[in-house]
């Protein structure tokens, strides 16, 4: 039980930081972060809000991730309802301020990165599932040779290029996210010694498991008592 509520603690934690994280980008207004390049791409060609987009794309993503093995957990599902959720309310609300000063805004995305970085390694080190662009990092890790940081510009450089095109907005920040988050993500790995090559998520499966295993088990029992009276 001390491990369940650890896990959940990771995750919850995870879950609440990432979002933060990029609002705090967006707030910069120094060009979107580079999966909300592409998600706001996808609200102007659909009518939707940033993170509503976030919320379908996550689940297309897990779709096509599970053509590489990567399985569903309750962090996933998690992830995706939770960031694309909280993201819509620190925006409308404006949690966190506006600045006009370049420099301010530079050290709120720079802050925002690290955060959505350190966010990353809370949720996927929860061993829950991980998030869906996360599931596609691991993937694709999985079956090369490459570095997270590599695998991690790749993604995001491509989900850059596809919002673009359809209208998102990039800018300078769009690019210091591209370079700079991959560097932050393997800079908390190393940092908490953690290596995603390794991790062993419990999946919904094997709750669903365990929960028909654990039915069995009290149904045997009954039927053996009802037979033993």
């Amino acid at each position: 039980m001390k491990q369940i509520i650890l896990k959940l603690v990771r995750l919850a934690i995870g879950l609440f930081l990432y979002p933060c994280g990029i609002a705090m980008t967006i707030k910069a207004d120094l060009g979107l972060a580079t999966w909300d390049v592409l998600h706001q791409g996808i609200g102007f060609a659909t009518g939707i809000t940033i993170g509503q987009a976030s919320i379908a794309l996550g689940v297309v993503i897990i779709i096509v991730t599970s053509f590489f093995g990567e399985r569903l957990g309750w962090g996933t599902l998690a992830n995706i309802i939770a960031i694309g959720g909280l993201l819509d309310i620190f925006l409308f609300y404006e949690v966190f301020p506006t600045f006009t000063a370049l420099i301010p805004r530079f050290i709120m995305l720079i802050v925002g990165i690290a955060t959505m970085g350190l966010a990353t390694y809370f949720y996927m080190s929860a061993e829950l599932g991980s998030g869906p662009r996360d599931s596609l990092m691991v993937a694709i890790k999985k079956r090369s040779k490459k570095s997270v940081r590599f695998i991690r510009i790749s993604i995001e450089s491509i989900a850059t290029f596809i919002g673009f095109l359809l209208g998102g907005k990039v800018g300078i920040g769009t690019l210091v996210m591209a370079v700079c988050f991959g560097y932050f993500i393997q800079f908390f790995f190393n940092l908490f010694k953690f290596d995603i090559s390794k991790i062993e998520h419990r999946f919904i499966d094997h709750d669903i498991r365990a929960l028909h295993n654990y039915i069995k088990n009290k149904r045997d029992k009954t039927n053996d008592s009802s037979t033993d009276a």
